[in-house]
């Protein structure tokens, strides 16, 4: 029996909730299932169709976290069938007092603490006391070494995917209709934050525009910086090129991205906040569709450099407009597309699981 402490679940949305789920009816199709994981308003539905036991744990942040591990380390004293204790994140292993065999995932923004730092210290206690410690992509296994976290104990296992379902005909109308007129197409799906970097993407468009004047560029999200976006882009003269999305469907979403050319998120370092890989690429990846990525994270294991996308320096706004215009010149995003497409299977969580099982 496999047990998965996690602070991140659908019906929530996210990268990480999308990966904590995979891998949890991943793992069911080998073993008995049960998950922890933080209550949400919307759960019932949700955990009376999947296949495992799922324990909602509610209450205020500071004290769900005391709460939710007492019930755990009563459930393991009670439960003696339970094999191996998987963790979302090292504070979800903090309180857990068990001898069972642990493996820990980190993603970079959550280690990335100062070497030396209290926080770093508590990340150490967490990770160098596990059996394995899941980096999902090389630079955050490099960067987990740097800080301190014992080498012998790290394994690189990208995040998988599901292969992706048909998209209605009705949504991919209306995503037609939302680009007509519109030749060259990028767009990015996230949250807005500093180090998505939007921002330098924008500033590009005002100069792309005057090669490319169909060019539109669609973001698609929230977050903190989506009023300071939307003010840069009126500041530039760009409502025309720039459009911005949130609360539409999954499906409208998914059509968006297989029509458009390019996915670009060319992301950056913004204090100890860095993109761990970028599971985004993969996803628009399954559409054909290429990807811009940055250098600083690990974009790198996401997309293959000139074949399946681009990686660029995403602190020098040239970079980024020499990259778009590579890809748009020509059309070569229509072969960086195919290439993206078959590169994308390597991540179906079929082939993902194989990595888990030879460490469990």
């Amino acid at each position: 029996m496999y047990l998965i402490i996690t602070r991140t679940f659908p019906p929530d949305v996210g990268g990480m909730q999308n990966l904590m789920w995979g891998l949890a009816r991943s793992l069911s199709k080998l073993d008995l299932v049960k998950v922890f994981a933080d209550y949400h308003e919307d759960h019932k539905k949700f955990d009376d169709k999947v296949s495992f036991t799922i324990e909602r744990v509610s209450g205020v942040k500071l004290l769900r976290k005391y709460r939710k591990s007492l019930l755990i380390n009563e459930y393991l004293k009670e439960n003696k069938n339970v094999n191996c204790i998987i963790a979302d994140h090292w504070k979800s292993l903090e309180l857990i007092k068990s001898p069972k065999k642990k493996i820990c995932l980190i993603h970079s923004k959550e280690i990335n603490h100062p070497k030396g730092s209290r926080l770093n210290k508590k990340v150490l206690e967490v990770l160098n006391n596990v059996d394995h410690v899941v980096a999902n992509s090389n630079f955050t296994k490099n960067l987990a070494i740097n800080l301190g976290v014992e080498e012998r104990r790290l394994i690189v296992i990208n995040p998988g995917v599901d292969p992706v379902e048909e998209i209605p005909k009705d949504d991919l109308k209306q995503a037609d209709e939302m680009l007509k007129g519109k030749k060259q197409r990028l767009i990015t799906v996230s949250r807005f934050d500093k180090r998505k970097n939007h921002e330098k993407v924008i500033m590009a468009i005002r100069n792309l525009k005057e090669k490319y004047p169909d060019i539109t560029y669609t973001c698609i999200g929230y977050g903190d910086e989506e009023e300071n976006l939307k003010k840069l882009v009126i500041e530039l003269k760009l409502d025309n090129y720039v459009v911005f999305l949130s609360d539409i469907s999954n499906e409208l979403k998914n059509a968006l991205v297989a029509k458009s050319n390019i996915f670009i998120m060319p992301s950056i370092i913004y204090k100890s906040s860095v993109e761990g890989f970028g599971i985004s690429f993969i996803e628009a990846a399954q559409y054909g569709i290429p990807s811009i990525g940055g250098k600083d994270g690990g974009a790198s294991d996401a997309i293959i450099h000139d074949k399946t996308g681009l990686i660029c320096d995403g602190n020098n706004l040239d970079d980024i407009y020499t990259s778009i215009d590579n890809l748009l010149e020509k059309s070569k995003y229509l072969n960086l597309g195919k290439e993206a497409k078959i590169h994308s299977e390597n991540f179906h969580w079929d082939k993902i699981i194989e990595s888990y099982k030879r460490i469990l």
